[in-house]
């Protein structure tokens, strides 16, 4: 548990840490630093939203739900037997992220997004969009999480099957 606790620390630290440093270089600042010309920059945005900006709720409710799954999340893991890396890791880089996307709804009432990969934009069927939205270390942190619980699932959660009785005699 020790390395649980200490990998979720490490995902605050580090988003809170990179999300002040945008806030001063680039918010402050530039606004953008361009990385890899019409690919990667670090781009400053505020999202008051959850993933992709989308806002389905006010910002008091949206902590609230990420303080609730946060810490049925916690529960969770608490609660189980299972302490392998490979059940801790994902379960931490969750929270670690979920926890530091809260420090910003708290603090500012919204959340620091500053990386940004140009995968595409421009019009489809005469809309503006943009495929891929500016992000920060928390979401990345969540998920990959998610897709390490994705991708090992089974490993993760194998359910042990009943043993099959045969009452034919």
């Amino acid at each position: 548990m020790k390395l649980f606790f200490s990998l979720i620390f490490l995902v605050i630290t580090l988003d809170q840490w990179t999300k002040k440093l945008a806030i001063t270089f680039l918010r402050d600042g530039v606004q953008n630093i361009t990385i890899i010309p019409d690919f990667f920059s670090l781009t400053y945005a505020e999202n008051r939203g959850v993933a992709f900006g989308l806002e389905f709720a006010p910002p008091a409710v949206l902590l609230l739900l990420t303080g609730l799954i946060t810490a049925i999340v916690l529960f969770y893991v608490i609660r189980s037997k299972n302490r392998t890396t490979l059940f801790l890791l994902p379960f931490a880089l969750i929270i670690g992220g979920g926890i530091g996307n809260m420090i910003d709804r708290m603090v500012q009432g919204r959340v620091v997004d500053f990386i940004y990969f140009d995968l595409y934009h421009g019009h489809v069927f005469g809309t503006w969009v943009s495929l891929w939205p500016i992000f920060n270390i928390a979401d990345s942190a969540i998920t990959i999480g998610a897709c390490v619980l994705i991708l090992f699932h089974n490993k993760l959660f194998a359910v042990e099957s009943p043993e099959v009785t045969n009452n034919v005699h």
